[in-house]
């Protein structure tokens, strides 16, 4: 057998880890399949955890597809079989990343069970982090609750009940986050907007913000609501399929302090000085680290040499991300973070911050981690960078002739840049494909159909038609991405490339041309070892 090269056995870890560690099967569950299956497969069973292994080629082959045979059982349905298989041998105490320690077990408002906060509840009352600022307010049958606001030293969790005068709930407020502001007693802002990334019914009930460095001991919420844009159905008309404006005119205006002292008490801060630059420029930055009882926070800056910044698109910071795992060495952990692909594990809160970068300073980016996930209180916490994706200006056309198809799906026009392939095999002219672009004129739009695999992030991409006159033509991509193949490649099912105005009366040639690529750059060694402690703050 060829000899795996380093590179090699990076991707393929990488790839196994994205396809293992989706959030399907439970991941600690998976993760103690694996290593039970890796205990079974490997010589040496007293080894810690799978990234210290040192194996030969042929182990390492062995190893991976023990994985390839959980993987394999798992999605079958069979993992219980596989978990009582692997119960002949004794190994080390199952993973046990979650909740450390158990959390306690007290009632939860139903509004924070429906706003998916039941944990971050357990974690902060007993701590006397959760307040009740007693806003309720009925103006013309529109009101608005806040009963709880979740507080720690790194986070600010609004929870929001707002209900229309039929009684039904509405969710206005995330939409108009901009005038909410948190701020200390001279004004100054002293949080900004983040995500909770978590999926759940109530994700429009709460606002997330993220606290800056040097929290004051008090802080004063306010919000300034005059008026709310209702709308039929609030807002959405389905016949036209388009959002009316409606303004009701109220006042939901509230103000309310919270006393930041316990929750500055029951944080660690631990500033940060490590950074890194990948071959094609990319520079990143660990500024801090926080940890609180609802999680450990990561804050980063982002920044381009003049060679990237040179060749990346105006908007990279918008679409940009960096994909990484973190290692927990006591317990076992291993956790996969890769950003906005599809069925990704993302952290639990992220926040980004643009205002910089126009005037070429860095993107900071925040990631927040569940304890869930990763245990808080290890002494043996590592940052692995994996990769980063980032929207760059790469030009490479496809020549399409449409009376080259003599035949249904039967490829006529194709495109390879970059390790993207792109097979064109049927055409037709379809109405109702405008809504994307404005200025369209309302006919029939050319749509190319065919497939892909891709090994870069295909959304994002930017492509624009010419057609032998020199005039050119908004193109929209569409498709299915399914899972990574062998090779670590997207393949996208159903692609269409809609040629928006293109239709029969323009002929039958014309040039697509890719401008602007959703980039993945995997050539990354960074991996770095974070402040943490056995003991903490809340412990006490």
């Amino acid at each position: 057998m060829k000899p795996i090269s380093s590179e090699q056995e990076k991707k393929q870890d990488r790839k196994w880890g994205e396809e293992l560690f989706r959030e399907g099967p439970d991941a600690d569950f998976t993760l103690q399949v694996m290593r039970k299956l890796d205990h079974v497969s490997m010589e040496d069973p007293h080894v810690q955890a799978p990234w210290e292994k040192k194996k030969s080629h042929k182990s390492k082959w062995i190893y991976r597809t023990g994985i390839a045979a959980a993987a394999a059982i798992l999605i079958a349905g069979g993992a219980w079989t596989a978990w009582d298989r692997t119960k002949e041998r004794p190994v080390q105490p199952p993973v046990n990343a979650v909740n450390i320690p158990p959390l306690p077990n007290i009632p939860v408002p139903e509004v924070l069970r429906d706003a998916d906060l039941a944990d971050d509840y357990k974690r902060l009352q007993p701590l006397g982090l959760v307040v009740n600022p007693n806003i309720d307010i009925n103006d013309q049958g529109y009101k608005l609750k806040i009963e709880d606001v979740l507080v720690d030293g790194s986070q600010l969790i609004l929870v929001l009940q707002q209900t229309a005068p039929d009684g039904t709930a509405m969710y206005l407020l995330g939409s108009k986050a901009e005038d909410i502001h948190i701020t200390d007693k001279n004004g100054k802002d002293v949080a900004e907007l983040a995500f909770d990334t978590r999926q759940g019914s109530g994700s429009f009930n709460k606002l997330v913000f993220q606290l800056h460095q040097d929290i004051p001991d008090e802080i004063i919420v306010r919000g300034e609501f005059g008026h709310l844009n209702v709308g039929d159905g609030y807002g959405y008309d389905v016949n036209t399929q388009t959002y009316t404006d409606k303004k009701v005119s109220v006042n939901w205006g509230f103000q309310f302090k919270l006393d930041m002292t316990q929750a500055k008490v029951m944080s660690k801060e631990t500033p940060m000085n490590a950074s890194y630059t990948t071959p094609e420029g990319l520079e990143l930055a660990m500024t801090q680290l926080v940890q609180t009882p609802n999680g450990t926070r990561l804050d980063l800056e982002v920044n381009l040499n003049d060679e990237l910044r040179a060749k990346a698109a105006e908007n990279w910071a918008k679409d940009m991300d960096i994909l990484y795992h973190i290692e927990v060495m006591d317990t076992g952990e291993y956790r996969i973070f890769n950003g906005g692909r599809p069925n990704a594990r993302q952290a639990k809160f992220r926040y980004r911050d643009l205002s910089q970068v126009s005037a070429g300073g860095p993107l900071k980016i925040s990631e927040t981690w569940d304890p869930s996930l990763v245990t808080l209180n290890s002494d043996n916490i590592r940052f692995v960078l994996d990769g980063y994706t980032i929207r760059v200006k790469e030009e490479q056309t496809m020549e399409v002739d449409l009376s080259r198809k003599d035949n249904p799906y039967r490829l006529f026009a194709s495109f390879n840049h970059l390790g993207d392939l792109i097979d064109v095999m049927d055409y037709s002219y379809q109405f109702g494909q405008q809504s994307a672009h404005t200025g369209v004129e309302k006919k029939a739009s050319l749509v190319l159909e065919g497939g892909g695999v891709f090994k870069n992030e295909f959304h994002g991409d930017q492509w624009v038609a010419i057609d032998p006159k020199g005039r050119e033509y908004p193109v929209e991509v569409m498709g299915n991405r399914d899972k990574p193949n062998n090779k670590e490649e997207y393949v996208v099912n159903e692609l269409k490339l809609i040629v928006h105005g293109f239709n029969k009366d323009k002929g039958t040639k014309l040039t697509l041309k890719r401008t602007v690529v959703h980039r993945d750059f995997g050539d990354v060694d960074w991996k770095v070892k974070l402040t943490s402690d056995s003991s903490m703050p809340w412990d006490q």
